[in-house]
């Protein structure tokens, strides 16, 4: 470690610029991130909200939720076998709130669940961005094809689908306002799973995980590979990064390896000296490229969908580490392979 960090004093220009480069791409790798988590949550965070288990559609729905109605009988089927299943619906429709502004939204209509809001005939709870725009408790929202209005009960927060907020209304209104008394969806939690590890099959539908149910949305899987083949990428770059920076240094310095070798320092503890620069290389950049991105998270404006946790963090920053490791290592073959008096003779040309 003394012999790595005083190579990187006498160089500060050389290693400074690979610092540099590796700040920037590990900050836009978070940033980009970021953005793909919180697209994720706006795109579906009533569904990813949900626990694991298991959401069954109509067998002829061809996986599309709203192709699927469950009969009365399928309902009664599943109810009996699983009796803690919860049956939902989603629809998409808007509203023209108390200023006569048109608002779009996804209605969620759902059988009695600790899952989703409980919701009294003739109220609706919405999601919390919208109180952000203006509505308040007590407001009235209406909409021309209806012959009733809902009154606003209360807000929560983070329930959105397919990028509107959730609108949580009473199964009786839902069936007033589209004209349709049947459930498209229902879902089995893993933990109320009874009397076996698997999840119930029944006939007529297909089941889903819940990462399954979420490619079923429109433009969610698009969306998130999109932006993930974008994450993978930079961290391919930030490994061929190391990888090309420091064959270019071992190039340089093959005479002084050479001599290195020719007074009895072996071959493992150049590799180490070489890991030692990656490792504060890395860390430094990584330090400072968090800093910043969760400041930007933090400063960022409510209607911009950026999440990053401190999980994801930390996931990425080890994976950095390692795929630096790795470009650095494999960089430096040539030092093993270099014998003392041919890198000598090298160095005197």
């Amino acid at each position: 470690m003394k012999m790595a960090w005083k190579e990187m004093k006498k160089n500060k220009l050389r290693y400074t610029i690979l610092g540099l480069i590796v700040f920037l791409i590990s900050l836009l790798t978070f940033i980009i991130s970021g953005l793909a988590n919180g697209l994720s949550q706006d795109n579906a965070s009533l569904i990813k909200n949900l626990p694991d288990g298991t959401f069954y559609l109509e067998e002829e729905a061809d996986e599309t939720y709203s192709f699927s109605s469950l009969s009365d009988q399928q309902q009664q089927e599943i109810a009996e076998e699983q009796p803690a299943t919860a049956f939902f619906s989603i629809q998409m429709g808007n509203f023209i709130d108390s200023s006569d502004k048109q608002r779009s939204v996804a209605y969620v209509s759902a059988s009695d669940s600790t899952y989703f809001q409980e919701v009294h005939s003739g109220e609706v709870i919405l999601d919390a961005s919208l109180e952000e725009e203006g509505i308040a408790v007590g407001d009235e929202i209406t909409n021309e094809q209806w012959d009733q209005s809902l009154t606003v009960a209360g807000f929560v927060d983070q329930e959105k689908y397919s990028h509107s907020p959730a609108a949580f209304i009473n199964p009786n209104d839902f069936q007033a306002l589209f004209h349709t008394d049947t459930m498209q969806i229902a879902f089995i939690a893993d933990s109320a799973i009874k009397n076996t590890d698997d999840a119930p099959v029944f006939k007529g539908l297909q089941a889903f995980s819940n990462n399954e149910f979420l490619n079923t949305i429109p433009s969610y899987s698009a969306e998130q590979m999109s932006l993930n083949m974008i994450v993978i990428f930079l961290l391919v770059i930030s490994g061929m990064l190391f990888a090309i920076f420091f064959y270019m240094i071992n190039v340089q310095k093959l005479g002084i390896y050479g001599i290195l070798k020719a007074i009895g320092v072996k071959t493992g503890k150049l590799f180490q000296m070489m890991w030692a620069q990656m490792f504060i290389i890395s860390v430094v950049s990584l330090i400072l490229s968090i800093s910043i991105s969760q400041a930007f998270q933090l400063l960022a404006p409510n209607g911009m969908p950026f999440h990053l946790t401190w999980e994801t963090t930390g996931l990425l920053s080890l994976v950095f580490v390692i795929i630096g490791f790795i470009g650095a290592t494999l960089s430096g073959i040539q030092i093993k392979r270099v014998e003392p008096i041919q890198a000598i003779q090298q160095g005197e040309m």
